[in-house]
Order: C-alpha cells, then sequence, then structure tokens
C-alpha cells in the first residue's frame, strides 16, 4: 500500500537548482512524486558561513517502508556526490524524510516526523505550498499552523518564482 511522504530538499553548491531538478528526477523511481513546491531561496542556519540554499518540498506516494526509503534518500545523495564533511555544512544535495503518513518512527538512524521541522522556516514554508492541512501526527498542528507560529523576521526564506527570480 502506497503512504503519502513529505520531503525537504536543499542544496547551496553548484547548479543548485539543476541539482534539486536531478534529486526530484531520482526520487521518481522511489515511487511517484505528486508534487513540487515552488523553489524558495533561504539564509543558512545554524553553521551560516556558507552560501545560501535553494530549498523545495516534495510530496511523494511510495510503498517503501520508512527505513527503506531512508536508505534509498542516502544512496541518491551519495550517487549525486554528497560528502558529509561538517555537519549542517555546505552539500550538494540534502534530501530529509520530513513526514511519513502518519507514522512516528524514533531510532538512532531516523525520526519521522522531523524533530526540527517545526523550527525551520525553510522547511516549512514550501511545504505548506503543497500540503498547507497535512497534520502533524504528534503535534497534531498542521503545516499552516506550524508555519504561523514561527517568530518573524530572520532566518530569510524568499519564495522565486518558476525562472528562479524573487
Amino acid at each position: 500500500m502506497k503512504k503519502t511522504v513529505y520531503l525537504s530538499l536543499g542544496s547551496n553548491i553548484g547548479d543548485r537548482e539543476a541539482n534539486l531538478g536531478a534529486a526530484v528526477e531520482r526520487l521518481g523511481q522511489l515511487g511517484e512524486v505528486t508534487a513540487v513546491s515552488s523553489l524558495y531561496e533561504t539564509e543558512p542556519v545554524e553553521f551560516t558561513a556558507q552560501p545560501w540554499f535553494l530549498n523545495i518540498a516534495v510530496e511523494l506516494k511510495t510503498e517503501l517502508m520508512p527505513k527503506q526509503l531512508l536508505a534509498a534518500v542516502l544512496k541518491i545523495e551519495r550517487e549525486m556526490g554528497r560528502k558529509r564533511l561538517q555537519p549542517k555544512g555546505p552539500r550538494l544535495i540534502d534530501i530529509d524524510i520530513v513526514l511519513f503518513g502518519n507514522a512516528v518512527v524514533s531510532d538512532a538512524k531516523l525520526t519521522i516526523p522531523h524533530p526540527a521541522m517545526r523550527e525551520r522556516k525553510f522547511v516549512l514554508a514550501p511545504l505548506a505550498e503543497i500540503a498547507a492541512e497535512v497534520r502533524h501526527p504528534v503535534l497534531k498542528k498542521t503545516v499552516r499552523e506550524m508555519l504561523e507560529k514561527l517568530p518573524a523576521g530572520a532566518p530569510a526564506v524568499k519564495r522565486l518564482d518558476a525562472r528562479g527570480h524573487d
């Protein structure tokens, strides 16, 4: 049975838009990509001495189980050339599983829902565009409600038009 999964993708090295497009294409091999948000240019958080990111949210319908999806996503990152040299540092591609249906998973390698999603505008803004009324299975708040509760101001998140311009 297919589950609806929401992913957050980001890139801040090389041709960021092309990197995201290539990742979405590869995600299509894991199921059916049913929605992709606009591009958002976002200020880095935590480790700020790096280029700004482009971020998108993706809705994927898949028959994979959470740990199978994690392994497949990590494989896509590796195949695309991601090197994990510095925590929160620059990356060619980053793919996070944000929500997996109503599943709640918590172990050493995988936590679903993503534990920081409710604090990250760069995750919630693109996600709200494609899944505003989807509920967090633990917090019982919609994506839109979580986005509205974020404090105003930094870090900056700008929606870009279809050509990658603000």
